[in-house]
């Protein structure tokens, strides 16, 4: 029978939790969620995203991300416009707020991969990212 301490889903979650902390002391500054600055980054080097590109891109589903981006809208972080040739489509776009903490919150997230795999060589932070990307599909 299998320890709760060598079963991959205690250590992802385990592993999850100090990543989301880690995480979250970074962005604490900014007044940001981890799921609002990913939507951020999302759209960084892509303006214009649809609400359904941006949860695929982040692989969210549609009711969850209703919430974050009524939120960050009201936050001031993003607007949505709906799309001139279709006007069942909102397009989301950053706003100058967002836009003027872009190169700061790239550093953030850096930082905070960096702080993350500071044990791991360079091929052992490729091959993590590679497992972890093979994991989720």
């Amino acid at each position: 029978m299998i320890d709760f301490r060598d079963s991959i889903a205690f250590m992802i979650a385990k592993s999850h939790q100090h990543a989301q902390g880690t995480l979250k002391a970074q962005l604490k500054a900014f007044g940001l969620t981890p799921v609002q600055s990913l939507v951020l980054d999302s759209l960084r080097d892509a303006e214009g995203l649809s609400v359904g590109e941006v949860g695929r891109r982040l692989i969210l589903d549609t009711a969850t991300l209703a919430g974050v981006l009524d939120r960050m809208v009201t936050a001031g972080w993003i607007r949505r416009e709906v799309d001139s040739a279709d006007a069942r489509v909102a397009r989301i776009y950053l706003t100058e707020k967002a836009s003027l903490i872009s190169a700061d919150l790239a550093k953030a997230l850096e930082r905070t991969n960096d702080e993350l795999l500071s044990n791991f060589s360079l091929e052992e932070k490729l091959l993590f990212k590679r497992f972890l990307r093979d994991l989720h599909g």
